[in-house]
């Protein structure tokens, strides 16, 4: 399969509607505007969830719970994603990223323990899971808080 050879499925192109071109077309006069009112003339457009003026339903719901704009967002990495180093390795949070085991936006790098770990390796992340630092120590590696 090349670029210059795909195609798009059967049904998923549709033809543009040409409105205000006669009452023959089936979308002249009025083009699908309706007769009078807000929608039907030109620059007509109104704010998402706005209910003409009626209280939206939006600002009728309660507000529930709360988000704390200073949080810390923790990225956990689990035992078994580090078995991709080599025996004896350092693993720190530049070396997860390169590796893509840390992606997106993240302020701390916490390792858990879900695996098992088969090769001695010293981590230097933010934080450990107890399980994990377990893990790691008995396979005979090292665990390093940054």
């Amino acid at each position: 399969m090349e670029l210059h050879t795909l195609k798009s499925p059967k049904g998923a192109k549709h033809r543009k509607i040409r409105v205000g071109r006669g009452r023959a077309s089936g979308k002249g006069k009025t083009a699908g505007r309706g007769h009078k009112g807000q929608y039907a003339r030109a620059g007509a457009n109104h704010k998402p969830l706005f209910e003409g003026g009626q209280m939206p339903l939006v600002r009728k719901l309660p507000k529930r719970g709360f988000k704390n704009f200073n949080r810390k967002e923790v990225l956990g990495v689990n035992l078994d994603a580090l078995n991709v180093f080599d025996d004896g390795a350092e693993v720190t949070i530049e070396l997860l990223k390169e590796k893509g085991l840390a992606n997106g936006r993240f302020d701390a790098v916490k390792i858990l323990g879900n695996g098992e770990v088969e090769k001695k390796l010293t981590v230097k992340v933010n934080a450990f899971s107890a399980s994990a630092k377990e893990k790691i120590e008995a396979a005979g590696g090292s665990c390093e808080v940054v």
